[in-house]
């Protein structure tokens, strides 16, 4: 079978490793920030080397394309290349970098192919720098208001339209993918998490994306001094809030397995050692495959008493989102390409969101996971061995090719 070069694959991850180095093993590659540029010069002047046409849109994503036969709508991979702050060199970019290099290889091979081949690069899928996460996938789907997205400020007060406008890559409207141009995308990923190095597979197929619900708690007690208020007189809000949260583990651990849920953010007021908390915030994160198993979450979080330990309790949805299910075609051309390659399997759903359950809605869609070794991600200590990186990445070129022939 064909296979791609694991020695240029490895020179292009070391490349863009110097983008935002922290000189720690990681990157802080901000959505549009130098650094994020100097990976897109480097993308750019890669693809113009193989000949590949280059155009951006409004919202500053990239897709440079291999001609195919004129008429012919295009096959499209990739991801985004910002990070979050303190970064790997794996979540995003090894799917802009796996992607190329399967062009590479047609180009260099003369693979024949009908359909034009096409790698994208989504801009601020992070959202570390601009809220929110997904940003330019989800304005070109319709999820996002473009004039609220050109709002989102970053923490110097820059607007994304004002980083946009000054990154030289805002194209043109015209340039957006759509159903019209595109006949399917494949997104290589890393997993972000341990099963697949537990289970000692060397790829996932991934079948779709967990749904979730995110939900924040307040509670409400009486501020008063910690040394002189009798216990049985207190109304604590940390301590009202500490009882909910042992409620929810213990009823939600009663759920399925494949569930996972997270007190990720907690607020505490007025937050001073000699004072009883009086207001508490924490969010609940909770995330599953099966809508069924969200709405038994959401009917846990509707149990929850308007009053524990005599404070008052309130919640309300911050957001949530419906489980996304990949394209079932594609989906079985990675299967059955990991198989031919003799590569262990396991088919999995993402927990963490990507670009490609929004671009799933206008084009057929599907994803490629490959191990991150000890489940480390949105860190600097994220790994992914070459070698399973290579796996991926002829996985992703056979697939590409079963689409183009399908």
């Amino acid at each position: 079978m064909l296979t791609c070069n694991k020695e240029r694959l490895d020179d292009k991850i070391k490349t863009f490793s110097k983008f935002g180095d922290t000189g720690k093993g990681g990157i802080t590659r901000l959505s549009l920030s130098p650094a994020a540029l100097e990976a897109r010069e480097e993308f750019c002047k890669r693809c113009k080397a193989l000949g590949m046409e280059i155009k951006t849109d409004d919202m500053a994503n990239i897709y440079a394309t291999i001609p195919g036969e004129e008429g012919l709508p295009a096959i499209m991979m990739g991801s985004h290349m910002d990070s979050v702050k303190q970064g790997g060199n794996y979540d995003g970019i090894l799917g802009v970098l796996t992607g190329l290099e399967v062009a590479e290889t047609i180009v260099t091979e003369k693979i024949e192919h009908k359909h034009p081949i096409t790698v994208v690069v989504w801009t601020n899928e992070e959202g570390a720098r601009f809220d929110p996460a997904m940003m330019s996938s989800g304005v070109i789907t319709g999820k996002f208001d473009k004039d609220i997205m050109l709002a989102s400020r970053d923490i110097d007060g820059i607007t994304f339209k004002e980083a946009l406008e000054a990154s030289g890559y805002m194209g043109n409207i015209e340039n957006r993918a759509t159903a019209e141009k595109y006949k399917a995308l494949v997104e290589l990923h890393i997993e972000q998490g341990p099963v697949l190095e537990a289970e000692k597979k060397d790829i996932g197929i991934v079948e779709g994306v967990c749904g979730m619900v995110n939900y924040e708690f307040t509670f409400v007690g009486q501020a008063d001094h910690a040394g002189t208020t009798p216990m049985k007189y207190r109304k604590d809000a940390l301590f009202a809030a500490s009882k909910v949260i042992q409620y929810l583990h213990d009823e939600l651990d009663k759920l399925d397995s494949k569930l996972v849920y997270t007190t990720g953010r907690m607020n505490v007021s007025p937050n001073i050692h000699t004072i009883i908390p009086d207001n508490v915030k924490f969010t609940l994160d909770a995330r599953h495959q099966d809508p069924e198993v969200v709405k038994q979450v959401v009917e846990i979080i509707k149990k929850v008493p308007g009053v524990v330990e005599k404070c008052e309790v309130s919640c309300k949805k911050l957001w949530a989102r419906n489980t996304v299910k990949f394209y079932p075609e594609f989906v079985h051309y990675v299967e059955k390409n990991a198989k031919e390659y003799g590569y262990s399997s396991m088919k999995i759903y993402s927990g963490p969101g990507h670009d490609a359950q929004f671009i799933t809605d206008i084009i057929p869609t599907t994803m490629i996971f490959v191990p991150s070794e000890k489940g480390h991600s949105h860190c600097e200590k994220e790994f992914t061995p070459l070698e399973s990186c290579v796996k991926g990445t002829n996985v992703l070129l056979q697939t590409v090719l079963d689409i183009d022939k399908s």
